[in-house]
Protein backbone atom coordinates (compact mmCIF):
# COMPACT_ATOMS: atom_id res chain seq x y z
CA UNK A 1 0.00 0.00 0.00
CA UNK A 2 1.52 3.33 -1.08
CA UNK A 3 -0.98 5.76 0.41
CA UNK A 4 -3.55 5.71 3.20
CA UNK A 5 -6.28 8.33 2.71
CA UNK A 6 -7.85 9.28 6.04
CA UNK A 7 -11.28 10.90 5.89
CA UNK A 8 -12.84 12.04 9.20
CA UNK A 9 -16.62 12.21 8.72
CA UNK A 10 -19.57 13.55 10.63
CA UNK A 11 -22.97 13.18 8.94
CA UNK A 12 -21.67 13.12 5.37
CA UNK A 13 -23.92 10.35 4.00
CA UNK A 14 -24.88 12.33 0.85
CA UNK A 15 -21.21 12.92 -0.06
CA UNK A 16 -19.25 9.73 0.58
CA UNK A 17 -20.25 7.82 -2.56
CA UNK A 18 -19.19 10.70 -4.81
CA UNK A 19 -16.03 11.15 -2.76
CA UNK A 20 -15.06 7.49 -3.22
CA UNK A 21 -15.83 7.62 -6.95
CA UNK A 22 -13.56 10.62 -7.43
CA UNK A 23 -10.77 9.19 -5.27
CA UNK A 24 -10.84 6.01 -7.35
CA UNK A 25 -10.63 8.07 -10.54
CA UNK A 26 -7.81 10.22 -9.16
CA UNK A 27 -5.64 7.29 -8.05
CA UNK A 28 -6.29 5.02 -11.06
CA UNK A 29 -3.49 4.45 -13.55
CA UNK A 30 -3.82 6.68 -16.62
CA UNK A 31 -1.79 8.28 -19.39
CA UNK A 32 -1.10 11.25 -17.12
CA UNK A 33 0.23 9.34 -14.06
CA UNK A 34 1.11 5.74 -13.13
CA UNK A 35 -1.57 5.45 -10.48
CA UNK A 36 -1.39 5.15 -6.72
CA UNK A 37 -2.05 2.03 -4.68
CA UNK A 38 -4.28 3.52 -2.01
CA UNK A 39 -6.79 2.73 0.68
CA UNK A 40 -9.49 4.93 2.25
CA UNK A 41 -9.99 4.94 6.00
CA UNK A 42 -13.21 6.60 7.14
CA UNK A 43 -13.06 7.61 10.80
CA UNK A 44 -16.69 8.33 11.47
CA UNK A 45 -18.49 10.09 14.32
CA UNK A 46 -21.82 10.33 12.51
CA UNK A 47 -25.35 10.09 13.82
CA UNK A 48 -26.83 9.66 10.33
CA UNK A 49 -26.50 6.88 7.75
CA UNK A 50 -22.86 7.61 6.90
CA UNK A 51 -21.44 4.33 8.35
CA UNK A 52 -24.10 2.30 6.52
CA UNK A 53 -23.23 3.99 3.22
CA UNK A 54 -19.51 3.42 3.77
CA UNK A 55 -20.05 -0.29 4.49
CA UNK A 56 -22.05 -0.69 1.28
CA UNK A 57 -19.35 1.09 -0.72
CA UNK A 58 -16.66 -1.13 0.80
CA UNK A 59 -18.35 -4.23 -0.67
CA UNK A 60 -18.18 -3.06 -4.28
CA UNK A 61 -15.47 -0.39 -4.49
CA UNK A 62 -12.38 -0.77 -6.67
CA UNK A 63 -10.34 0.70 -3.80
CA UNK A 64 -9.84 -0.75 -0.32
CA UNK A 65 -12.17 0.94 2.17
CA UNK A 66 -12.10 0.61 5.95
CA UNK A 67 -14.45 2.10 8.51
CA UNK A 68 -13.82 3.11 12.11
CA UNK A 69 -17.11 4.19 13.64
CA UNK A 70 -16.46 5.89 16.98
CA UNK A 71 -19.15 5.87 19.63
CA UNK A 72 -17.09 8.32 21.67
CA UNK A 73 -15.52 11.10 19.58
CA UNK A 74 -12.40 11.51 21.71
CA UNK A 75 -10.26 14.45 20.62
CA UNK A 76 -12.74 15.66 18.01
CA UNK A 77 -11.58 15.76 14.42
CA UNK A 78 -7.94 15.79 15.49
CA UNK A 79 -8.48 12.62 17.48
CA UNK A 80 -10.14 11.02 14.46
CA UNK A 81 -7.09 11.76 12.31
CA UNK A 82 -4.77 10.20 14.89
CA UNK A 83 -6.94 7.08 15.02
CA UNK A 84 -6.60 6.90 11.25
CA UNK A 85 -2.80 7.23 11.54
CA UNK A 86 -2.77 4.35 14.03
CA UNK A 87 -4.45 1.83 11.70
CA UNK A 88 -3.11 3.03 8.34
CA UNK A 89 -1.35 0.45 6.17
CA UNK A 90 1.08 3.04 4.83
CA UNK A 91 3.30 5.58 6.58
CA UNK A 92 2.26 8.07 3.90
CA UNK A 93 -1.10 9.38 5.13
CA UNK A 94 -3.27 11.87 3.28
CA UNK A 95 -5.91 13.68 5.32
CA UNK A 96 -8.95 15.26 3.68
CA UNK A 97 -12.51 16.26 4.50
CA UNK A 98 -15.49 14.20 3.42
CA UNK A 99 -17.58 17.09 2.08
CA UNK A 100 -15.75 17.38 -1.30
CA UNK A 101 -14.43 20.85 -0.55
CA UNK A 102 -11.02 19.16 -0.81
CA UNK A 103 -11.05 17.95 -4.43
CA UNK A 104 -9.79 14.35 -4.78
CA UNK A 105 -8.38 15.32 -8.18
CA UNK A 106 -5.54 17.08 -6.29
CA UNK A 107 -4.33 13.85 -4.68
CA UNK A 108 -1.83 13.03 -7.48
CA UNK A 109 -0.23 16.48 -7.17
CA UNK A 110 0.30 16.02 -3.43
CA UNK A 111 1.60 12.49 -3.96
CA UNK A 112 4.04 13.46 -6.72
CA UNK A 113 5.53 16.23 -4.55
CA UNK A 114 5.78 13.89 -1.55
CA UNK A 115 7.44 11.20 -3.68
CA UNK A 116 10.39 13.50 -4.34
CA UNK A 117 11.52 12.46 -0.86
CA UNK A 118 12.80 15.78 0.48
CA UNK A 119 9.80 16.72 2.66
CA UNK A 120 7.83 15.27 5.57
CA UNK A 121 4.53 16.95 4.80
CA UNK A 122 2.90 18.38 1.67
CA UNK A 123 0.18 20.93 2.39
CA UNK A 124 -2.65 21.71 -0.02
CA UNK A 125 -2.88 25.48 0.30
CA UNK A 126 -5.81 27.74 -0.52
CA UNK A 127 -3.42 30.71 -0.56
CA UNK A 128 -0.76 29.60 -3.03
CA UNK A 129 -1.35 31.17 -6.42
CA UNK A 130 -4.23 33.31 -5.21
CA UNK A 131 -6.99 32.82 -2.65
CA UNK A 132 -10.02 30.83 -3.81
CA UNK A 133 -13.09 31.80 -1.78
CA UNK A 134 -15.66 29.71 -3.61
CA UNK A 135 -15.82 27.15 -0.80
CA UNK A 136 -16.59 29.78 1.85
CA UNK A 137 -20.25 30.60 2.15
CA UNK A 138 -20.02 34.38 2.56
CA UNK A 139 -17.69 37.33 3.02
CA UNK A 140 -17.73 36.90 6.79
CA UNK A 141 -16.23 33.43 6.55
CA UNK A 142 -13.64 34.70 4.06
CA UNK A 143 -12.65 37.43 6.51
CA UNK A 144 -12.57 35.01 9.46
CA UNK A 145 -10.39 32.63 7.45
CA UNK A 146 -7.92 35.32 6.47
CA UNK A 147 -7.71 36.85 9.94
CA UNK A 148 -7.33 33.52 11.76
CA UNK A 149 -4.61 32.44 9.33
CA UNK A 150 -2.74 35.73 9.77
CA UNK A 151 -2.97 35.52 13.57
CA UNK A 152 -1.78 31.92 13.57
CA UNK A 153 1.23 32.68 11.39
CA UNK A 154 2.07 35.70 13.54
CA UNK A 155 2.06 33.56 16.69
CA UNK A 156 4.42 30.98 15.13
CA UNK A 157 6.64 33.16 12.90
CA UNK A 158 9.51 30.66 12.77
CA UNK A 159 7.79 27.30 12.36
CA UNK A 160 5.17 28.66 9.95
CA UNK A 161 7.42 30.97 7.92
CA UNK A 162 7.11 28.73 4.85
CA UNK A 163 3.44 27.84 5.39
CA UNK A 164 0.75 29.96 3.75
CA UNK A 165 -2.21 27.87 4.95
CA UNK A 166 -1.62 26.26 8.37
CA UNK A 167 -5.39 26.00 8.87
CA UNK A 168 -6.04 23.60 5.99
CA UNK A 169 -7.34 20.10 6.63
CA UNK A 170 -5.95 18.78 3.33
CA UNK A 171 -2.38 17.47 3.56
CA UNK A 172 -0.13 14.46 3.04
CA UNK A 173 2.28 13.54 5.80
CA UNK A 174 4.75 10.87 6.83
CA UNK A 175 3.14 9.70 10.06
CA UNK A 176 6.54 8.71 11.45
CA UNK A 177 7.68 12.33 11.33
CA UNK A 178 4.43 13.47 12.98
CA UNK A 179 5.07 11.20 16.01
CA UNK A 180 1.33 10.88 16.50
CA UNK A 181 1.68 9.17 19.87
CA UNK A 182 3.11 12.38 21.35
CA UNK A 183 0.23 14.57 20.18
CA UNK A 184 -2.75 15.57 22.32
CA UNK A 185 -5.34 16.89 19.86
CA UNK A 186 -7.57 19.62 21.29
CA UNK A 187 -9.60 20.62 18.25
CA UNK A 188 -10.17 20.35 14.56
CA UNK A 189 -6.92 21.97 13.32
CA UNK A 190 -4.71 18.89 13.60
CA UNK A 191 -2.19 20.15 11.03
CA UNK A 192 -1.57 23.25 13.15
CA UNK A 193 -0.95 21.01 16.16
CA UNK A 194 1.59 18.96 14.22
CA UNK A 195 3.40 21.94 12.70
CA UNK A 196 3.58 23.81 16.01
CA UNK A 197 5.03 20.84 17.90
CA UNK A 198 7.37 19.28 15.32
CA UNK A 199 10.21 20.49 13.15
CA UNK A 200 9.17 19.21 9.73
CA UNK A 201 10.31 19.68 6.16
CA UNK A 202 7.37 21.33 4.43
CA UNK A 203 6.17 21.85 0.87
CA UNK A 204 2.93 23.33 -0.43
CA UNK A 205 0.88 22.83 -3.55
CA UNK A 206 -2.05 25.09 -4.48
CA UNK A 207 -5.62 23.86 -4.66
CA UNK A 208 -9.04 25.28 -5.36
CA UNK A 209 -11.23 25.16 -2.24
CA UNK A 210 -14.54 23.95 -3.62
CA UNK A 211 -18.07 24.59 -2.42
CA UNK A 212 -19.81 22.04 -0.22
CA UNK A 213 -21.68 19.50 -2.40
CA UNK A 214 -24.31 18.47 0.15
CA UNK A 215 -25.06 18.63 3.86
CA UNK A 216 -24.34 21.43 6.30
CA UNK A 217 -21.11 23.12 7.30
CA UNK A 218 -19.73 22.15 10.72
CA UNK A 219 -18.31 25.63 11.34
CA UNK A 220 -19.76 27.27 14.45
CA UNK A 221 -18.99 29.64 17.29
CA UNK A 222 -18.14 26.60 19.41
CA UNK A 223 -15.58 25.48 16.83
CA UNK A 224 -14.14 28.97 16.89
CA UNK A 225 -13.75 28.82 20.67
CA UNK A 226 -12.07 25.43 20.37
CA UNK A 227 -9.65 26.90 17.85
CA UNK A 228 -8.75 29.83 20.12
CA UNK A 229 -8.21 27.42 22.99
CA UNK A 230 -6.02 25.21 20.83
CA UNK A 231 -4.00 28.17 19.58
CA UNK A 232 -3.40 29.51 23.10
CA UNK A 233 -2.36 26.08 24.36
CA UNK A 234 0.11 25.53 21.53
CA UNK A 235 1.65 28.97 21.77
CA UNK A 236 1.87 29.57 25.48
CA UNK A 237 1.16 26.33 27.31
CA UNK A 238 -0.98 25.43 30.29
CA UNK A 239 -0.36 28.63 32.19
CA UNK A 240 -1.83 30.68 29.34
CA UNK A 241 -5.03 28.63 29.34
CA UNK A 242 -5.21 28.93 33.10
CA UNK A 243 -4.79 32.69 32.70
CA UNK A 244 -7.45 32.90 29.99
CA UNK A 245 -9.96 31.05 32.13
CA UNK A 246 -8.96 33.08 35.16
CA UNK A 247 -9.39 36.25 33.13
CA UNK A 248 -12.85 35.21 31.99
CA UNK A 249 -13.70 34.34 35.57
CA UNK A 250 -12.44 37.71 36.72
CA UNK A 251 -14.65 39.48 34.20
CA UNK A 252 -17.64 37.47 35.36
CA UNK A 253 -16.66 38.18 38.96
CA UNK A 254 -16.47 41.93 38.32
CA UNK A 255 -19.76 41.88 36.43
CA UNK A 256 -21.52 40.14 39.30
CA UNK A 257 -20.03 42.56 41.85
CA UNK A 258 -21.06 45.54 39.74
CA UNK A 259 -24.58 44.18 39.18
CA UNK A 260 -25.19 43.35 42.82
CA UNK A 261 -23.76 46.57 44.23
CA UNK A 262 -25.81 48.55 41.73
CA UNK A 263 -28.85 47.04 43.45
CA UNK A 264 -27.51 48.19 46.83
CA UNK A 265 -26.23 44.77 47.89
CA UNK A 266 -23.40 45.16 50.41
CA UNK A 267 -20.10 45.01 48.57
CA UNK A 268 -18.71 42.25 50.84
CA UNK A 269 -21.76 40.06 50.20
CA UNK A 270 -21.53 40.83 46.49
CA UNK A 271 -17.86 39.85 46.43
CA UNK A 272 -18.58 36.55 48.20
CA UNK A 273 -21.40 35.62 45.82
CA UNK A 274 -19.29 36.52 42.81
CA UNK A 275 -16.32 34.57 44.09
CA UNK A 276 -18.27 31.37 44.82
CA UNK A 277 -19.87 31.47 41.38
CA UNK A 278 -16.58 31.93 39.56
CA UNK A 279 -14.77 29.32 41.70
CA UNK A 280 -17.16 26.63 40.47
CA UNK A 281 -17.16 27.90 36.89
CA UNK A 282 -13.36 28.12 36.75
CA UNK A 283 -12.98 24.58 38.06
CA UNK A 284 -15.26 23.17 35.35
CA UNK A 285 -13.38 25.05 32.61
CA UNK A 286 -9.97 24.03 33.98
CA UNK A 287 -11.08 20.40 34.03
CA UNK A 288 -12.13 20.63 30.38
CA UNK A 289 -9.39 22.75 28.85
CA UNK A 290 -6.31 23.06 31.09
CA UNK A 291 -5.70 19.89 33.10
CA UNK A 292 -7.69 17.39 31.03
CA UNK A 293 -4.52 15.42 30.22
CA UNK A 294 -3.66 15.03 33.93
CA UNK A 295 -7.01 13.79 35.20
CA UNK A 296 -6.37 10.08 34.63
CA UNK A 297 -3.37 10.03 36.97
CA UNK A 298 -4.83 12.44 39.54
CA UNK A 299 -7.35 11.75 42.28
CA UNK A 300 -11.07 11.45 41.49
CA UNK A 301 -13.14 14.37 40.26
CA UNK A 302 -14.86 14.97 43.61
CA UNK A 303 -11.52 14.92 45.39
CA UNK A 304 -10.13 17.39 42.85
CA UNK A 305 -13.17 19.61 43.24
CA UNK A 306 -12.90 19.49 47.05
CA UNK A 307 -9.23 20.49 46.95
CA UNK A 308 -9.84 23.28 44.46
CA UNK A 309 -12.96 24.56 46.20
CA UNK A 310 -11.35 24.47 49.65
CA UNK A 311 -8.21 26.23 48.49
CA UNK A 312 -10.06 28.93 46.60
CA UNK A 313 -12.33 29.60 49.55
CA UNK A 314 -9.36 29.76 51.88
CA UNK A 315 -7.79 32.22 49.48
CA UNK A 316 -11.10 34.07 49.43
CA UNK A 317 -11.09 34.40 53.23
CA UNK A 318 -7.72 36.11 52.92
CA UNK A 319 -8.56 38.16 49.86
CA UNK A 320 -11.96 39.57 50.91
CA UNK A 321 -10.59 41.30 54.05
CA UNK A 322 -7.85 42.76 51.89
CA UNK A 323 -10.50 44.05 49.49
CA UNK A 324 -12.41 45.54 52.44
CA UNK A 325 -9.25 47.20 53.76
CA UNK A 326 -8.42 48.65 50.34
CA UNK A 327 -11.95 50.02 50.00
CA UNK A 328 -12.32 51.42 53.51
CA UNK A 329 -8.80 52.61 54.24
CA UNK A 330 -7.46 53.19 50.77
CA UNK A 331 -10.66 54.63 49.32
CA UNK A 332 -10.27 52.43 46.24
CA UNK A 333 -13.23 51.36 44.13
CA UNK A 334 -14.45 47.88 45.05
CA UNK A 335 -14.16 46.82 41.39
CA UNK A 336 -10.53 47.96 41.18
CA UNK A 337 -9.68 46.40 44.54
CA UNK A 338 -11.22 43.10 43.45
CA UNK A 339 -9.29 43.17 40.18
CA UNK A 340 -5.95 43.80 41.94
CA UNK A 341 -6.39 40.94 44.38
CA UNK A 342 -7.47 38.54 41.62
CA UNK A 343 -4.29 39.28 39.67
CA UNK A 344 -2.11 38.66 42.73
CA UNK A 345 -3.90 35.37 43.43
CA UNK A 346 -3.35 34.00 39.91
CA UNK A 347 0.17 32.59 40.32
CA UNK A 348 -0.60 30.98 43.67
CA UNK A 349 -3.70 29.33 42.24
CA UNK A 350 -1.83 27.91 39.27
CA UNK A 351 0.95 26.48 41.44
CA UNK A 352 -1.54 24.85 43.80
CA UNK A 353 -3.66 23.32 41.04
CA UNK A 354 -0.66 22.03 39.08
CA UNK A 355 1.17 20.50 42.02
CA UNK A 356 -1.63 19.56 44.42
CA UNK A 357 -5.07 19.31 42.82
CA UNK A 358 -3.85 17.41 39.74
CA UNK A 359 -0.83 15.71 41.30
CA UNK A 360 -0.43 12.03 40.30
CA UNK A 361 -1.75 9.58 42.87
CA UNK A 362 1.62 7.80 42.92
CA UNK A 363 4.31 10.31 42.02
CA UNK A 364 7.68 8.90 41.01
CA UNK A 365 10.73 9.21 43.19
CA UNK A 366 12.76 12.41 42.87
CA UNK A 367 16.04 13.53 44.35
CA UNK A 368 14.56 16.30 46.48
CA UNK A 369 11.26 17.99 47.19
CA UNK A 370 12.63 21.36 46.11
CA UNK A 371 13.86 20.00 42.79
CA UNK A 372 10.57 18.20 42.18
CA UNK A 373 8.65 21.39 42.90
CA UNK A 374 10.69 23.42 40.42
CA UNK A 375 10.63 20.74 37.71
CA UNK A 376 6.89 20.11 37.94
CA UNK A 377 6.03 23.80 38.03
CA UNK A 378 8.20 24.43 34.98
CA UNK A 379 6.68 21.48 33.13
CA UNK A 380 3.08 22.50 33.84
CA UNK A 381 3.66 26.18 33.11
CA UNK A 382 5.29 25.55 29.76
CA UNK A 383 3.77 22.33 28.46
CA UNK A 384 2.66 22.00 25.71
CA UNK A 385 3.58 25.47 24.50
CA UNK A 386 6.36 26.51 22.20
CA UNK A 387 8.53 29.26 23.70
Amino acid sequence: MQLSIIVPTYNEAPNVAELVRRIVAATRRSDEHPGIEAEIIFVDDSTDATPHVVRELAETSAIAIRLIHRELATGGLGGAVLEGFAVASSDACLVMDGDLQHPPEEIPALWERFEQGDVDVVIASRYRGGFSAEGLSDRTRVLVSKVSTAVTRAMFPIKLKDVSDPMTGFFLIDRRAAEAESLTPRGFKILLEILARKNLRIAEVPFHFAGRRAGQSKASVRQGMHFLTQLAALRFGKMSLFAVIGGLGALVNLAIVWALTSFDVNYIAAAIIAAETTIIGNFLLQERFVFHDMKDEASGVWSRFAKSFTFNNAELLIRIPIVALMVSAGHISVVIATAITLIVAFVVRFVFHSLVVYAPRKPGAVSSAARRFVEELDEQAMSPGEL
